[in-house]
C-alpha cells in the first residue's frame, strides 16, 4: 500500500512540473519572437471604413448620444503628406496655408446648428446698426430698432451687462447681444468692429442710445446718402435736440448739407471743421470703404471718441464733398447722461464729472497723438 501511494505521488509531481517548464518555455519564445520583429504602429494600418469605428460624444444624461461618423470615402491618416506650402502674400500667420483655403473676412450673420451650412442664410442683411445701450433706455432702444428693416442687421452692446433683460422683445432674438460692464461704444468698435468682420455690410451705423426718431426713416437715408456721394454722414438734429455744432442742425427745405457758418473764430477755413467735412460721433453713418479707414483712426485706449469727429475727414477725399449730415432725414438728441452714471468722481465729486475730465483728457492726448504722428511724417520726407 506505502507503495503505491509514493507511486502517484511521483507521477502528480512530474505533471506539475512538466506544465511549469512548458509555461516558462512559452514565455521565453514569445519574448524573442517579440524582439525579432519590427514594430507595427496601428496608426498606420489602413482599414476599411466600414470597420472605422464611429466616435460618440455623449452631451449630457438628458440628451441622446450624438455619433460623429467618417465619410464613406475617407479613412484615417490616408492623406498623402503634403508638400510645405509658404505664401509669403497670404496674412500674416497664415502663411503655411493654400490661399484657396483662407477665409479673412467674417460676418454677424447667425447660423443654425444643423442641416447644411450653405442653406443657413435666408436672408442677408446689407447694413449694420449698432447701439451701445444699459437697461434703463431700452424704450428708446426699442423704438429706434423698429424703425430698421430686415435688412439692417441689430447688434447691441451692453454696457450694464444686463443683456437678459431685453429678451421680451421680439427682434432681441434676431440681434447680436455684446457684453462688456462699463465701456463706451468706441471701446466695443475697435474691438469688435474690425473693418473684415463688418466687410458684408454696405453702411455701418455707430449710434448713441439716447436718440428720438420719430422722423427718421432708415431706407430713405440710405437712398439719401448714396445719392448724394456720402461716404461719412449723420442724420440732423432736429431743433429740440442738445447740439454743440451748428452743422449737425438741421436746415429746412434742403436734403442734405455739407457745410456750414459757425460762430466768429471757429473755422480757420470753410472747409474744414467744423464748418465743412464733419459730423459728431453721437450718431455718425459709415461707409464700408470709409470705416476701414476710421477703425485704424481709433485709438485703442481713449475710448471716448472725443476729437475723432476732426479727424474723420483723413479717411475720405474730399471730405467737404463726401461727409455731410441728411436733413431730410432727422433726429433728436435727447441727451440723456446714462452712461456718465457709470463713472467714478472722487473727493465727493459726482460720477458724471470724473467720466467728463477723462474725455477732455482723451481729446488733448488725441490732438498730440495726431500732430505727433504728423509731424514725423513729413519730417522723414
Amino acid at each position: 500500500m506505502g507503495t503505491l501511494h509514493r507511486s502517484g505521488f511521483l507521477k502528480k509531481s512530474n505533471d506539475i512540473a512538466r506544465v511549469i517548464i512548458t509555461t516558462i518555455m512559452g514565455m521565453v519564445l514569445g519574448y524573442f519572437m517579440g524582439v525579432s520583429f519590427p514594430s507595427v504602429s496601428l496608426s498606420k494600418i489602413n482599414l476599411p471604413s466600414s470597420l472605422v469605428p464611429s466616435v460618440d460624444v455623449a452631451f449630457n444624461d438628458d440628451l441622446p448620444t450624438v455619433t460623429r461618423t467618417y465619410p464613406e470615402d475617407r479613412v484615417l491618416n490616408d492623406t498623402p503628406p503634403t508638400p510645405k506650402i509658404y505664401v509669403p502674400t497670404n496674412p500674416r500667420g497664415a502663411e503655411s496655408l493654400p490661399p484657396g483655403l483662407i477665409v479673412s473676412e467674417s460676418d454677424f450673420y447667425l447660423r443654425r446648428l444643423w442641416g447644411d451650412p450653405r442653406e443657413d442664410l435666408r436672408k442677408t442683411p446689407k447694413y449694420l446698426v449698432t447701439f451701445t445701450v444699459g437697461i434703463d433706455q431700452k424704450n428708446h432702444i426699442d423704438a429706434a430698432v423698429k424703425k430698421f428693416s430686415e435688412d439692417f442687421q441689430i447688434l447691441l452692446f451692453h454696457y450694464d451687462g444686463r443683456t437678459s433683460e431685453w429678451e421680451q422683445l421680439e427682434w432681441s432674438q434676431r440681434a447680436i447681444h455684446i457684453s462688456g460692464r462699463k465701456q463706451t461704444k468706441w471701446w466695443y468698435a475697435k474691438r469688435f468692429l474690425h473693418p473684415d468682420v463688418v466687410v458684408p455690410y454696405d453702411y455701418i451705423f455707430i449710434w448713441d442710445e439716447d436718440l428720438g426718431v420719430e422722423h427718421f426713416n432708415a431706407e430713405k437715408y440710405i437712398q439719401l446718402v448714396k445719392k448724394h456721394g456720402l461716404e461719412i454722414s449723420q442724420p440732423a438734429l432736429e431743433p429740440k435736440s442738445g447740439f454743440t455744432w451748428l452743422m449737425t442742425k438741421k436746415k429746412d427745405n434742403r436734403e442734405v448739407h455739407k457745410d456750414t457758418e459757425e460762430r466768429p473764430g471757429w473755422c480757420s477755413d470753410p472747409y474744414l471743421p467744423p464748418c465743412a467735412g464733419f459730423v459728431e460721433i453721437m450718431a455718425p453713418v459709415f461707409s464700408r470703404e470709409a470705416w476701414r479707414c476710421v477703425w485704424y483712426l481709433i485709438q485703442n485706449d481713449l475710448i471716448h471718441g472725443w476729437g475723432l469727429d476732426f479727424a474723420l475727414r483723413r479717411c475720405v477725399e474730399p471730405a467737404h464733398e463726401k461727409i455731410g449730415v441728411v436733413d431730410a432725414q432727422s433726429i433728436l438728441h435727447q441727451v440723456i447722461p446714462s452712461l456718465g452714471s457709470q463713472g467714478e468722481g472722487g473727493d465727493g465729486r459726482p460720477a458724471w464729472q470724473g467720466v467728463r475730465e477723462r474725455c477732455k483728457t482723451e481729446w488733448q492726448l488725441f490732438q498730440d497723438r495726431l500732430a505727433t504722428a504728423d509731424k514725423a511724417y513729413f519730417t522723414q520726407l
